[in-house]
């Protein structure tokens, strides 16, 4: 499949938002929290004549996905970026060509093509300084044979999230990290 038909395989925005089951409030918290700096206004409305697209490879239940996909929607509105959202595990044929270190597939995975459906810039699954601190929070976990690996692999799971969907300065270096891949 082209990247097109990829595209006009894809769920809106709105579509992706209502179909959520576990995620859903806490993206929903980081859309209404979070605002396009005043100052990148005109860059965004450059971007828009460029016609860009975003097909975004994603599942409700990605801790990254919840905190990048709505910032990337509010990226989108303002560039007039028509989003495509495709549910990961649907959609390997597509995800096994964006593989995070070639291995992983790591989620969101963002696509931005052009009207003619090439390829222009892709970014995920995070911004290299969520990246670090990810690893910094990972290098505390115990092997996963360890009796307690489940409990505190729970507990990372839950400073994440609560990281993701409270910390500004997240948010904000997941903006730039995009802004970067695509002004």
């Amino acid at each position: 499949m082209t990247l097109n038909e990829w595209f006009e395989k894809g769920m809106t925005s709105k579509e992706y938002v209502d179909s959520m089951q576990v995620h859903k409030e806490n993206l929903q918290s980081v859309y209404e929290g979070f605002n396009i700096p005043e100052k990148d206004l005109s860059l965004w409305k450059t971007v828009a004549d460029r016609g860009l697209r975003a097909i975004v490879l994603t599942e409700d239940w990605c801790g990254d996905a919840m905190v990048n996909v709505p910032i990337l929607m509010k990226i989108a509105e303002a560039a007039n970026i028509k989003m495509s959202l495709l549910p990961r595990d649907q959609n390997l044929e597509l995800m096994d060509q964006y593989l995070t270190n070639g291995t992983s597939r790591a989620i969101p995975i963002f696509i931005f093509i052009n009207e003619a459906g090439e390829e222009v810039a892709v970014w995920g699954p995070r911004a290299p300084k969520v990246q670090e601190f990810v690893d910094q929070v990972r290098a505390d976990m115990p092997d996963k044979e360890a009796p307690d690996f489940k409990e505190k692999q729970q507990k990372m799971i839950q400073t994440l999230t609560k990281k993701y969907t409270s910390d500004q300065s997240v948010w904000d270096t997941v903006y730039e990290s995009i802004k970067e891949k695509i002004k």
